[in-house]
């Protein structure tokens, strides 16, 4: 069962935006809320952001200033505008839960930033 659907990635240069979009269950949105990680290739997954169904976020200190997370509760979808980008940015995004067991890792998102 997939439990979470990313969306959005693409190839952008240095300086550019992007918007992602992950799809859940309410369920799973309700009880855990939502993060947003990334890995880079030869390095581990890290989380970047998350939002609470309540609209609690967080951020990690490279993303403060340049994304931002939000959610439409009624649709169950978490979004992550990303401003500013860099090419240290360049990973694949995923999105799970933000707090407990993590579940299962969907394929996630390509974003790739290069001139």
């Amino acid at each position: 069962q997939v439990q979470f659907v990313e969306s959005g990635g693409d190839l952008v240069q240095p300086g550019g935006s992007l918007r992602l979009s992950c799809a859940t269950s309410g369920s799973i949105f309700i009880s855990y809320g939502i993060g947003w990680y990334r890995q880079a290739p030869g390095k581990q997954r890290e989380l970047v952001a998350s939002i609470t169904y309540g609209g609690i976020t967080n951020y990690r200190d490279s993303a403060k200033g340049r994304f931002t997370i939000s959610a439409d509760n009624a649709k169950n979808t978490v979004y992550l505008q990303m401003n500013s980008l860099t090419p240290e940015d360049t990973a694949v995004y995923y999105c799970n839960v933000r707090a407990g067991i993590l579940h299962s890792w969907s394929q996630g998102t390509q974003v790739t930033v290069s001139s």
